[in-house]
């Protein structure tokens, strides 16, 4: 059967959807974070999203979302999982990528040990706090101590990366750490009843997002749609059969489903371009600049010039929240 190709014109960008019976899978490949904040993508691979919308997502996992897009920097792979923070030193640097959309939102959190007598954020002071440089987590530790009228000279800031702070809390070599989950259940679950999570909800939260060259979205427009369209079907999924979820998720990032189960509601899954996608973007480029974080002669980006509103709106134009996006 023959394909049939429509040529669609959104905000400027011509889309060639092809909508085909018959024709070779498309061939994607994608820089994961391996995480339950990737859950979505993790959904679209596994209930076979990918391959209903033709295409064939080889997947490479990573720690973090800075390697996921340093990868696709380097054309290693197409698509990028990533956070803010790698999406802001890049566009700092002029790095012309492309933010496909936000799937994911999850608040930062601070976890403390019984011992260390912390109960408000105000009890920081003078503690030793684990934190991850250049990270949401670096933000956030700073919001925080704002909101405690405190300083980081006020404070002990050890930087270390999130998969080693449960062990270092456990060991009494800091008080307490800032990060996001599952590091925070990771430490739960090491301490057991001497664990404490300071109440610090709606301080920061962290986002997380589909990143792509803006080279490769112009050279393979219906590969983006289609790659879109099915984390799309993938977060409809997800939210009716959350428990189904929850399993498929857990065993692909190798967590105890129970352990999912637990924060499962601290993951906001959606697939959007919004004003939070542009505010978060903003406030650590801020961050970045006012700390020298960022190249010297760096100023802040209009964010608008990276977010690629086109090929979301054409699988649902409703998701497209933003004002004036830059395509």
């Amino acid at each position: 059967m023959l394909s049939i190709t429509k040529q669609l014109f959104v905000s400027g960008i011509m889309i060639t959807a092809l909508q085909a019976t018959g024709n070779a899978a498309e061939t994607v490949r994608l820089a994961q974070n391996l995480a339950p904040i990737s859950g979505l993508v993790i959904i679209a691979q596994e209930q076979h999203f990918f391959e209903k919308n033709g295409l064939d997502v080889q997947v490479s996992n990573f720690s973090s979302g800075r390697q996921a897009l340093e990868t696709v920097l380097g054309n290693g792979a197409d698509v990028a999982t990533t956070a803010e923070a790698p999406i802001t030193a890049a566009a700092l640097a002029d790095q012309k990528i492309a933010l496909l959309a936000r799937m994911e939102y999850s608040d930062d959190k601070t976890l403390t040990r019984s011992a260390a007598r912390i109960t408000t954020p105000a009890d920081l002071k003078g503690k030793r706090i684990g934190f991850s440089a250049g990270t949401g987590s670096e933000i956030y530790t700073g919001m925080l101590l704002k909101r405690a009228g405190l300083t980081p000279a006020q404070v002990q800031l050890v930087n270390l990366r999130p998969q080693d702070m449960p062990a270092a809390l456990a060991s009494g070599s800091i008080d307490a750490y800032n990060s996001w989950e599952p590091f925070i259940a990771n430490g739960k679950k090491a301490l057991g009843d001497d664990a404490r999570e300071l109440p610090a909800k709606g301080v920061y939260a962290e986002t997380f997002n589909l990143v792509v060259q803006q080279t490769y979205l112009r050279a393979h427009p219906a590969t983006v749609v289609a790659f879109l369209r099915s984390v799309v079907e993938a977060e409809t999924w997800l939210k009716a059969h959350p428990d189904d979820a929850i399993t498929t998720i857990a065993q692909a990032t190798h967590m105890e489903r129970a352990d999912l189960a637990s924060i499962w509601h601290d993951y906001v899954f959606d697939v959007v371009l919004d004003q939070r996608t542009l505010d978060t973007l903003t406030q650590h480029a801020q961050w970045r600049l006012a700390s020298g974080n960022a190249p010297a002669a760096a100023t802040l980006p209009d964010f608008r010039r990276i977010i690629f509103s086109a090929p979301l709106a054409q699988v649902d134009k409703a998701r497209v929240r933003l004002p004036a996006a830059s395509d």
